[in-house]
This record gives C-alpha cells, sequence and structure tokens, in this order.
C-alpha cells in the first residue's frame, strides 16, 4: 500500500554503505530525506549524490539527515562511491542502503514497474522525528532532483510546525509567510504574530517570518 502524508513511515533493518541500520534508531529525533536511486553507476545518480554530500552543512542546521538508497548491493555502493567522490569532488558523508532483496523499496512502494521495471524510481521521502512523513517526490529517471526545493520544502514544514504559518507560492526564506485559518482569535494572533499582518483578504492574512 502506498505511503501517504501523515502515515507514520514503517521501520526496516538493512544494510548500508556506513554499516546495518536500523531506520528508527538511526534517525533518532532529526528530520530525514529519503532518496532513492535505480541502480548504482548511472550518471544523474551519481551527480544528485555529490549534490547532496555537499548540503551537509545546511542538512545539518536544519536537523535532517540524508540516507539514500539504492538497489544493488553494499560492496557495488563502496565501488560506486570512489566514483562518486572523483567525479564530484566531494567526500560521500551519509550512507546509501543496500537493497538487493527489495524489502525497503516494496514498503516504500518505490517499484513503479510500468515505468522502471523491477528498479526504483526517483522517490523522495520527507519523514519528521515522529516518523510521520511530511512530504513526497517521484521524479522519472532522467530528471535530476532539485535539493535545494528540498531545503525550501522543509523550512517552511518546520515553520509549520513551530509558528502556526504556511508559506504562498515561490516562498523563500524570509519573506512573508500566511496565517494558518485555524487562529482566529484576536488575542491569540497578537500573542503569536506581536510583528502584526496584513489582512489582504478575511482568509489571506500576511505577517513576516516569525523567525527572522
Amino acid at each position: 500500500m502506498a505511503l501517504r502524508l501523515g502515515d507514520t513511515v514503517p521501520n526496516f533493518t538493512q544494510a548500508s554503505s556506513k554499516g546495518e541500520i536500523n531506520f528508527y534508531d538511526w534517525a533518532g529525533d532529526s528530520w530525514v530525506v529519503l532518496f532513492s536511486h535505480p541502480k548504482d553507476y548511472t550518471p544523474v545518480c551519481t551527480t544528485e549524490l555529490g549534490a547532496v554530500a555537499r548540503l551537509k552543512s545546511e542538512f545539518e542546521k536544519r536537523n535532517v539527515k540524508p540516507l539514500a538508497l539504492s538497489v544493488d548491493d553494499v560492496e557495488s555502493h563502496q565501488g560506486w562511491i570512489k566514483d562518486i567522490e572523483e567525479t564530484q569532488n566531494v567526500s560521500l558523508n551519509y550512507p546509501i542502503l543496500a537493497d538487493p532483496d527489495r524489502k525497503v523499496s516494496d514498503l516504500y512502494d518505490m517499484i513503479h514497474p510500468n515505468s522502471l521495471d523491477n528498479l526504483t524510481i526517483r522517490s523522495v521521502f520527507i519523514i519528521d522525528p515522529s516518523k510521520k512523513l511530511r512530504l513526497t517526490f517521484t521524479y522519472p529517471a532522467s530528471t535530476g532532483r532539485n535539493f535545494d526545493e528540498l531545503l525550501r520544502v522543509i523550512d517552511s514544514l518546520q515553520l509549520t510546525d513551530k509558528y502556526s504559518v504556511a508559506t504562498p507560492a515561490n516562498w523563500q526564506d524570509g519573506q512573508d509567510c500566511v496565517i494558518v485559518p485555524s487562529i482566529q482569535d484576536p488575542q491569540e494572533l497578537q500573542e503569536k504574530f506581536p510583528k502584526g499582518y496584513n489582512a489582504v483578504k478575511p482568509y489571506l492574512r500576511l505577517t513576516p517570518q516569525p523567525n527572522k
């Protein structure tokens, strides 16, 4: 069954390029970006894994752990990592899950037979510290992912969790946010949004980003 937003994601124990991982224990109190790759030694995947390694400090600022997955085994991963580090000029600083038995791929519905037969598609799962699924993306095999967009989404999700705001179209960090419709009490509005707000419409109220 496909995972839906708000579902508790399934736990698993699986080998990886950095040793065996029990997902819940490894994730701990962090957010997780779990992203899958069709197979090792593929060109687009190589660039993606390098891009994520370069964003390590950005993920750490947000309390996020990246976790890649490919259907090949650990030995194959170790060889591929050498190529990634050589061609992308990075040190691969996060694990790649090995999934030759397709256990994790099946748990997370990463195999779409009409697209890639028995290989994983380019899936992305953003998972919060409560192990709840907060976002999914599905890309075709030919299209590399935009990891700056994933950081933007994580910023938005974390703002919503802490400050009762949503983010409008094309929002970037530092721009005005939207007050969630559930907050209507004037005193609560004043307490939560001391910077004030602009009521464009009764249901569209813009406020400066609370943590800036």
